[in-house]
């Protein structure tokens, strides 16, 4: 069930989100009007919600953001290019819009600061956000193997409304 959020709560969601993608990101992401869903064992967020779009999910593991579509296209807004960006060829698209994993040899380009296990951002060669997902490879990696996984996508654009 959606409850509202205390201003520290907030104040908290934003701060990972500036720590996580870069400073102003957590303000573009999480305006004041965000409402979430708690778990209900310990009472923490779990999911935010802001116009009953999902934005992220706070995870229990680390305590940083797995964006949704929402979110990615929020922060894709506003950060530099390439900036937690994987661009992929058109031909695997469609397939990545489904949910399925990208694979290094579909790469175009990417950010080179990428990490393994960052969150990032899908992109054709328009720009348009496709999916989100876990990084497997680093930036230099990425597109430079022939073979594995560069990416473990969690949501693609046709699987969320």
């Amino acid at each position: 069930m959606l409850s509202g959020i205390t201003k520290d709560e907030l104040i908290r969601i934003r701060a990972v989100a500036d720590i996580q993608f870069g400073k102003g990101c957590g303000k573009i992401l999480f305006p004041e009007e965000v409402m979430v869903i708690r778990s209900k064992r310990t009472g923490k967020i779990k999911n935010i919600y802001h116009n009953g779009k999902l934005i992220a999910t706070l995870r229990t593991n680390d305590g940083y953001l797995a964006l949704s579509i929402e979110g990615a296209k929020r922060l894709i807004s506003i950060l530099p290019y390439p900036k937690y960006r994987v661009v992929v060829k058109d031909e695997v698209v469609e397939f990545l819009k489904k949910g399925r994993n990208l694979f290094s040899k579909h790469v175009v380009s990417c950010d080179e600061e990428i990490r393994p296990g960052e969150e990032v951002i899908i992109t054709d060669l328009k720009e348009n956000v496709i999916a989100v997902g876990k990084s497997l490879l680093n930036g230099h990696e990425m597109g430079r193997f022939k073979n594995g996984i560069a990416v473990k996508v969690r949501s693609g654009v046709n699987e969320e409304d």
